[in-house]
């Protein structure tokens, strides 16, 4: 089906320039590469709820379904102050989380960017940043440390937790690649990074950013049941009946429930049913994971603009956009950012003069035609749209794998992408509808902002 596409981006041909070729044609092909249609949706959401079973069963499967250790939620009467590392991605935060009981809860917190030589080093260059920013935020907000403060640490990569608060990683994502932190307790290193710098802090707790955002969530809103991710990276947590995790070893849970961290990133790194298509070939071929976190390279703020970026390139390449005219800007790698997907899809001006803005100022295309505008527009809707349907088919599927598309539940979502993106939920929502028919009004879907620093200091004081 994919190789199959309209002549417009066939074979590469230096006659074309961007007049002669009929602008519905073009726009007609990249439909055929990124629409998902409804039967498409639901054949990857049954396989979707396959592998979430497959994961429970044994380990060594694509979703690695890691049991969290965090077998209780919230009541909403939990009390005290605890501090909260959240690293996700781009950002890191450092949080005070004071919970006040009732449901309600006060958050301090500062941002720092991590430095790219920390991300791709040593790792103790990359904890010692961390420790130093700890210290930074106790020292700025005045927080006493006669005795050592409990933290809980948002981790959102994949790891092997073997207890609530020990954790070996697995491998990297999200363009972070300290290779001699494979298999090492991730736990252990920020403890030994703290201490290395006398900050009288302590981990308690190791927590996923999914599970972070459930368990926030959780505190005002008992019906939450999954927690999601769709920002720089995207995953997944949910409670499951330890009953139905027949992997699990660690005796006896007083609940009877866990949740479970679905790392659902990796969906799909065979190419059964996911309509990865030549764009997203190339994206892939050419990154730092090549053949791994294929759903995640489909949907998340990492990646999306890159696929749009490399779908330009080839249509400047073909002399079907700007004359055939590129800039170093466009071809550059990740130059063109998720965010200027999301300033064009905003753009309802007549003429696209903000599109027109980002292509010229931005991306340092000399003249980019009102044509080229509306065709950028079209690409951007459509990566982001195939996304938000994509992320609908994850949820979907969780839900049905817990069996609560007739009781209902609530999904907490937090991340950049899902607040930010203009239409993205509606889209998913859209989605949801086509896969659950009327049962899609009992999911509730609702964003988690901060849910993962919050989250961490709730486990940490549950732990």
């Amino acid at each position: 089906m994919f190789t199959e596409v309209k002549s417009a981006l066939q074979k590469p041909t230096r006659k074309y320039t961007y007049r002669e070729v009929d602008e519905s044609e073009v726009v007609s092909a990249l439909e055929e590469l990124f629409v998902i249609r409804p039967q498409t949706l639901r054949n990857i959401c049954k396989h979707f709820v396959d592998e979430l079973t497959l994961g429970l069963k044994e380990d060594g499967h694509t979703l690695k379904m890691i049991p969290s250790y965090v077998t209780r939620r919230p009541t909403g009467k939990e009390t005290g102050s605890y501090l909260a590392l959240d690293l996700g991605g781009t950002n890191f935060r450092v949080c005070e989380v004071y919970l006040e009981g009732d449901s309600k809860v006060r958050l301090t917190q500062k941002k720092f960017t991590i430095p790219d030589y920390a991300k791709c080093g040593q790792s103790d260059v990359l904890f010692d940043f961390l420790a130093d920013s700890v210290l930074t935020f106790i020292t700025e907000n005045n927080i006493p440390t006669e005795s050592d403060i409990p933290l809980g640490f948002t981790f959102s990569f994949p790891v092997n937790q073997t207890a609530i608060d020990k954790g070996y990683l697995m491998v990297w994502t999200k363009g972070f690649d300290c290779k001699d932190t494979i298999n090492k307790d991730v736990v252990a290193l920020l403890n030994e990074a703290l201490a290395r710098k006398n900050v009288k802090v302590h981990v308690t707790a190791l927590v996923n950013d999914t599970v972070g955002t459930l368990m926030s969530h959780a505190y005002n809103d008992p019906g939450t049941f999954v927690g999601v991710i769709l920002g720089t990276g995207t995953n997944a947590a949910y409670v499951e009946k330890v009953s139905a995790i027949p992997k699990w070893k660690g005796g006896p849970v007083e609940s009877g429930e866990m949740i479970i961290n679905c790392e659902w990133g990796a969906f799909d790194n065979e190419r059964v049913v996911l309509p990865f298509n030549k764009y997203d070939q190339k994206m892939d071929e050419e990154s730092t994971n090549p053949g791994q976190q294929t759903f995640e390279k489909m949907i998340s703020g990492m990646y999306l603009g890159e696929i749009v970026r490399q779908v330009i390139v080839e249509l400047v390449q073909r002399r079907i956009l700007f004359g055939g005219v590129s800039s170093p800007e466009i071809e550059t790698p990740y130059k063109f950012e998720t965010a200027y997907m999301s300033r064009i899809e905003r753009d309802h001006t007549s003429d696209l003069l903000d599109t027109k803005m980002v292509l010229q100022e931005l991306l340092n295309i000399p003249y980019p035609a009102p044509r080229d505008r509306r065709i950028v527009r079209r690409i951007c809707e459509l990566v982001a749209t195939r996304a938000a349907r994509l992320s609908a088919v994850g949820v979907a599927a969780v839900v049905t794998k817990m069996e609560r598309v007739n009781d209902g539940c609530t999904v907490a979502i937090d991340g950049s992408v899902y607040e930010h993106y203009p239409h993205f939920g509606n889209r998913m929502k859209d989605a949801l509808h086509e896969l659950l028919g009327m049962f899609e009004e009992n999911v509730n879907i609702v964003l988690g902002k901060d849910g993962s620093s919050v989250g961490a200091g709730v486990i940490a004081a549950l732990a």
